[in-house]
């Protein structure tokens, strides 16, 4: 899945999302394989702040820019917040033994020691949540809650702040935190935690995060609450948010948070556990259909979780990457495989491998008609100018679009129209000041373009002003054109379509190119 700005050899145009930083494993942490993963077709890392502190993460962030320098693989940053995360703590870290048709108590009294008998959680109002009968799933990745890393706990009765609960399957819980899900029950708890809040204005002010990962979002007034929060953080204002969808209180407000998000996570793991099995692809190809007619990236969560342990992914996950695809996904986001997996490097490439063989199949023209018909009439000058390159492209069987951005959204609008060929987003930065120093923008949107399906970010030398003479204009045009041939995905005699302003002017244009 390779949407980083210099991987043009073979356009693949799915992007990739690593994660790389959790501490429970460092074996995708080293400057080695974080390479190896930017070679492969990573092209966005997640910091997952559910676990580590800022020092370990920020250790895992300057691995990630050498490996970007020797690789020259551009790489946007993640930060995922821990939002209503419901956890057990087990401080001892000693594995908790737990048998099936047993009672396991969970308090919320974390002076208690966690054993096979009472687990300490994070949260106080559980008890006033849950009723006799309820379902509740605990592990350190919560999969189906059949496996024997996590556990499908009943209710069986509420006793003040405790719940006693029945114990469904047998299971060995390691490690010192586990993640605690309640199904189709709301948990009242903030999106945005105060823990997220210094993590994000210490280390995301100080790293400049491209995207923030909203945990557990399910209203449209968290997604508003993260940005007021963000706006105040200089550069972060920025920040692209991505609201994740986790659960049926997210999904049943789904339409208003697309409306505020600049992008949706659909977090299948907790997603599958609080829908019925039969409903989940329902609700993926439903979800996946809005973010596309919006224009906003979708990415999806948990597709290889065999590879964690394994080099060769199920037939099942295999199918499943490929209707990713199809459904209409941006991105892919890889977790427990490349975390503590075995074989992170391998799993890339092979998710790549999948993506790349749909998207051969993906219908465009049935997409296309369905995007334009959804749009209606009449359309937005940014969206007729939008829609007419990608047409243009196709009819002249052009080998890339070359569009000239500031914001990055001109080439994100031609994106969403699902091109059979890769969108060049040459973006031209703009000078901008705070009063007391000059500075250009441009950086922030190159990398947030990562992860859009079919993008390819290049920064152009701010000298270039977007908007500007025909003569400097055509000097930015050699240096993309240049950097298509490098790359092979234009060759002498191809035809190109370049999107750009002139003056007050959009323009769509063809080159036959002579050498």
């Amino acid at each position: 899945m390779h949407s980083n700005h210099l991987l043009l050899e073979e356009p693949i145009r799915m992007a990739s999302i690593l994660e790389p930083s959790k501490p429970v494993s460092p074996r995708s942490r080293s400057v080695e394989i974080i390479s190896g993963c930017l070679k492969a077709g990573m092209s966005v890392a997640r910091f997952d702040f559910s676990w580590g502190d800022s020092e370990y993460h920020q250790e895992t962030l300057n691995n990630l820019r050498a490996a970007i320098k020797s690789t020259k693989k551009l790489c946007a940053v993640m930060l995922d917040t821990v939002g209503a995360e419901m956890q057990v703590v087990n401080k001892s870290e000693k594995a908790i033994s737990l048998q099936q048709d047993d009672n396991v108590i969970l308090t919320p009294d974390k002076g208690q020691e966690a054993s096979s008998q009472v687990l300490p959680i994070n949260f106080d109002g559980l008890a006033k949540a849950v009723k006799k009968g309820d379902t509740i799933f605990v592990g350190q990745y919560l999969f189906t809650g059949s496996e024997t890393t996590s556990v499908w706990l009943e209710v069986d009765k509420v006793d003040g702040d405790d719940v006693d609960c029945k114990i469904k399957n047998s299971a060995t819980l390691a490690g010192a935190l586990f993640t605690l899900h309640a199904s189709q029950i709301h948990i009242d708890l903030p999106t945005l935690t105060e823990k997220d809040k210094v993590n994000i204005s210490t280390w995301g002010a100080a790293n400049k995060i491209d995207f923030l990962s909203l945990s557990y979002t399910r209203h449209a007034q968290d997604v508003r609450e993260a940005r007021e929060f963000l706006s105040k953080l200089g550069d972060l204002s920025q920040t692209q948010i991505f609201a994740k969808i986790e659960n049926v209180e997210g999904l049943t407000h789904f339409d208003e948070i697309l409306q505020e998000a600049d992008g949706i996570i659909l977090s299948r793991g907790n997603l599958g556990i609080d829908l019925p099995p039969e409903k989940v692809f329902l609700f993926q190809k439903a979800a996946l259909y809005k973010c596309n007619m919006a224009g906003k990236p979708a990415v999806l969560t948990r597709v290889v979780d065999s590879m964690t342990d394994n080099l060769r992914p199920t037939r099942a996950e295999a199918t499943d990457v490929a209707n990713a695809v199809l459904d209409g996904s941006d991105a892919i986001l890889l977790g427990a495989e490349t975390l503590r997996g075995l074989y992170p490097v391998e799993t890339i490439s092979i998710v790549g491998k999948i993506c790349a063989e749909a998207e051969k199949v993906f219908n465009q023209d049935l997409y296309f008609k369905k995007t334009v018909k959804y749009v209606g009439e009449p359309m937005t000058h940014l969206e007729s100018i939008a829609s007419s390159a990608v047409r243009a492209a196709i009819k002249v069987k052009a080998s890339v679009i070359i569009c000239f951005t500031s914001s990055g959204r001109a080439a994100r609008l031609i994106a969403k129209y699902r091109p059979t060929m890769p969108v060049l987003s040459v973006v031209i930065p703009r000078l901008k000041t705070n009063q007391l120093r000059w500075s250009f923008s441009g950086a922030f949107e190159a990398r947030q373009s990562l992860i859009v399906r079919g993008l390819f970010p290049m920064l152009a030398d701010p000298r270039h002003p977007a908007e500007s003479t025909s003569a400097t204009n055509e000097s930015v045009l050699k240096v993309a054109l240049d950097h298509g041939k490098a790359s092979g995905v234009i060759k002498s005699h191809d035809r190109v379509v370049v999107c750009q302003k002139v003056g007050d002017a959009s323009v769509v244009k063809i080159i036959e190119l002579e050498d």
